[in-house]
């Protein structure tokens, strides 16, 4: 009985960080990576079928297959996150043109986030 609560936990938590991550697709200040990240770690403890759902996805698939099997992340994914991210970012900055402090931020945030995605291992 208690094993099954917890792997409902670990199957709701996994879906709600999906969903986390698919949000973060079209918000600059919320990553999509370690979302599903850390949904794939939680499938893995308790639904092999979401597991492989998310490995074998499309979009995300191959990355997050890298990224089990070896701590790493392509080169080609890093570029395409450093290209969503600085659009994403200008458009919001330039959405708040007449808020410095915001925009001084939004620029500190994805400067974080830029040396984030180029520290990690290739």
């Amino acid at each position: 009985m208690k094993d099954n609560v917890v792997r409902i936990v670990y199957i709701s938590l996994g879906w709600l960080f999906v969903a986390i991550g698919a949000v973060g697709v079209v918000l600059p200040i919320l990553p999509t990576t370690p979302f599903l990240i850390l949904s794939l770690a939680l499938f893995a403890k308790s639904s092999p079928r979401f597991h492989e759902m998310l490995l074998n996805n499309r979009w995300v698939g191959a990355s997050l297959r890298e990224w089990e099997e070896t701590r790493t992340v392509s080169r080609t994914t890093k570029k395409r996150a450093t290209t969503l991210t600085v659009i994403s970012f200008s458009v919001s900055i330039s959405i708040l043109h007449d808020r410095l402090e915001l925009q001084l931020f939004l620029i500190t945030l994805a400067t974080i986030l830029m040396i984030s995605i180029w520290r990690l291992k290739e």
